[in-house]
């Protein structure tokens, strides 16, 4: 073995050059990539510098035999590209070479695991399936059992049926090779010779995995497993084999709640060579992970691919290729003068980890008005409060909204508002009984945040009510609690605790839902017939929701910082009826979005509070000014 790692890790090899050059052009900005795919060709340089020190070395036979696999066996299928040799694109060539071409001290492949991130239309489910043919007929393994997998049977077919295309399209290997099902419905591919398969396998079709010895695992679509089971039942098959590969290729998601973002992740730091990278996750270059490639498109901190075309082949680096900008173009647009596509297209597209499928409100925007202040400066200020109560699971949460001045904004017609800005923060209690049990189901670290004093716990399995009232209490005693606003939901009983600790301030029904309008009290009724105005309309959700956004869209609102508040705001997503009334709703069953909901009801009742200015007029649109005196 060390004779053959002295002749096959020479750097003039042919496959080498093509990954080499690859790297090259990727770090001298010849070639535009993201900060992750950056780091994996900074990586790829120092393991040919150091990383024979750990027994790696690079076998450029086994890199060159299977580019000529796919360049002139496999034939791409559909389309303008119908019937044409699959040559690789030079960051197919690198992601390929890496995984067959390094080698580790026993002289197996390197490289149990790949996750690869990309935008969509990049030919990841091609790549995946030339991946699989290779595994199943050149790898020299016996028996070799290939798997294309996903969360659901029709997803692992994708996958699994554009490696069928692609054997259909090839002379050679249809000679080779033997289909079981009637055209467009196959669901194996069996290669006699060596006693080996492809065939596709989901969590429902899979069960308990018994007897799989998977040579190669082919996972797509992993930001729609909804677990890590289907990934960990083909691991655990590995044991049978000397070489396996698990190969992951996926989009972004929006849940970082998911094994995709625990992948994710694990990739991104293995790819910068540190377990804290900053912000601009700098290449730091220590060994995490050798058994795990990564390449991880995504754009860098401050692109924003809806203004500058520039930064789009970040996240899909086969533009030019397979993507035309024209297409991507169009896709902006859509995501400009569509609110409700814009995270699907971030997300898509650009790589961008989304916090719901649905947009509400981008992070950035959220992080522009959110600061560590403290509260205390506004004590005898008045005061508005949004409860949200909660049972066994969720939070109770009181949003507190004190309002600290005025400023003028220009509105898109021209004019001018003459608006009020406030300062918001939120106190969160759950029930301490079942913290560690509902941090662990809701991949949420609730004992940090209980420990770093952004969320507070009562004894017992259901939050204690008396307890939030002493504290509601104490608010009223330190400020001037000018109203609370409260959903009916447990409220009666809350009530009877306010009523103990002597809590007086007016106390305004708000439903959460987006049906029903709240009845104003009848001490607004009553002044609105004594002035001969309009009887005021009451709270309600959908004006609450439009009012906060509006408040943080136009730096009107300051946040105390608190992860309890930005995880709400970021897992909320919103309902809406025929005339586009907007409500909150969770985007998942585990998001806590309580906090979220409380606030808007207390930016609900500050607007209800507050007097209406009218927009600032020129005194030239006033027929009767005149400059004379």
């Amino acid at each position: 073995m060390t004779a053959k790692r002295k002749t096959t890790s020479s750097t003039s090899g042919t496959a080498l050059d093509r990954v080499n050059a690859y790297a090259r052009a990727v770090l001298s900005g010849e070639e535009i990539a993201g900060p992750h795919v950056r780091n994996a060709c900074r990586r790829h340089f120092d393991d040919l510098d150091r990383g024979a020190a750990r027994g790696l070395w690079w076998d450029d036979a086994a890199a060159v035999r299977v580019f000529r696999f796919f360049e002139e066996r496999l034939k791409l299928s559909e389309g303008q590209f119908e019937g044409t040799p699959f040559r690789l694109h030079p960051s197919q060539a690198f992601k390929l070479g890496s995984l067959f071409g390094w080698k580790n001290a026993s002289g197996n492949r390197r490289f149990r695991r790949a996750y690869i991130e990309e935008g969509k239309g990049n030919g990841k489910s091609p790549f995946a399936g030339g991946v699989g043919l290779y595994g199943m007929m050149a790898d020299s393994e016996p028996g070799a059992q290939i798997y294309a997998a996903a969360a659901t049977k029709d997803q692992a077919n994708i996958l699994f049926r554009d490696a069928v295309k692609m054997r259909n399209q090839s002379p050679a290997l249809r000679d080779r090779t033997k289909p079981s099902g009637g055209p467009g419905k196959e669901y194996n591919l069996a290669y006699h010779a060596k006693n080996s398969f492809f065939r596709p396998l989901s969590k429902e079709a899979g069960k308990t995995g018994s007897g799989l010895r998977p040579h190669f695992a082919l996972c797509d679509e992993v930001h729609e497993h909804p677990d890590r089971s289907v990934m960990e039942m083909l691991e655990r098959g590995f044991k049978f084999r000397r070489q396996p590969l698990l190969l992951m290729i996926t989009n972004s998601g929006s849940d970082r709640n998911s094994v995709c973002w625990e992948e994710h992740e694990h990739a991104v730091r293995v790819a910068a060579g540190t377990r804290e990278p900053d912000d601009d996750f700098a290449y730091v270059g220590e060994v995490i992970d050798d058994s795990t490639f990564a390449y991880v498109c995504s754009l860098d901190k401050d692109d924003d691919p809806l203004e500058d075309s520039s930064c789009w082949k970040k996240a899909n680096p086969l533009l030019g290729t397979i993507l035309t900008e024209e297409y991507l173009a169009g896709v902006v647009h859509q995501a400009k003068v569509i609110p409700g596509k814009l995270n699907g297209i971030l997300r898509l597209h650009f790589c961008v980890w989304t916090d719901a499928d649905k947009a509400w409100m981008p992070r950035a925007t959220v992080e522009k008005v959110m600061e560590d202040f403290d509260p205390s400066i506004h004590y005898g200020a008045p005061l508005y409060m949004g409860i949200d109560l909660s049972g066994t699971k969720d939070m109770t949460v009181a949003a507190c909204v004190v309002p600290t001045g005025n400023v003028d904004v220009k509105r898109d017609d021209g004019s001018v508002a003459h608006l009020p800005t406030y300062d918001a923060w939120v106190e969160a209690w759950t029930p301490g009984q079942t913290l560690m049990a509902r941090a662990q189901a809701d991949k949420q670290p609730y004992d940090l945040w209980v420990r770093d004093g952004y969320l507070n716990t009562t004894d017992g399995p259901r939050v204690r009510f008396d307890v939030v009232a002493a504290r509601v209490a104490e608010i009223d005693s330190l400020y001037d609690v000018a109203s609370i606003a409260y959903d009916n939901y447990a409220y009666a009983r809350f009530s009877e605790e306010l009523d103990i600790f002597g809590v007086n301030a007016e106390q305004l029904p708000h439903p959460q839902g987006g049906k029903v309008r709240a009845r104003p009290s009848e001490e607004k009724i009553a002044a609105a017939k004594a002035a001969g105005e309009k009887v005021p309309l009451g709270l309600w959700m959908p004006g609450s929701v439009t009012e906060l956004e509006n408040l943080i869209v136009d730096g009107r609102i300051r946040l105390r910082a608190s992860p309890v508040l930005m995880s709400a705001l970021m897992g909320a997503t919103f309902d809406r009826d025929a005339h586009d009334n907007r409500w909150f709703v969770k985007s998942k069953a585990s998001v806590r979005i309580d906090a979220a909901v409380a606030l808007a009801m207390a930016c609900g009742a500050a607007s209800d509070g507050a007097t209406v200015v009218q927009p600032v007029m020129s005194p030239w649109d006033d027929p009767d000014f005149k400059l004379v005196a």
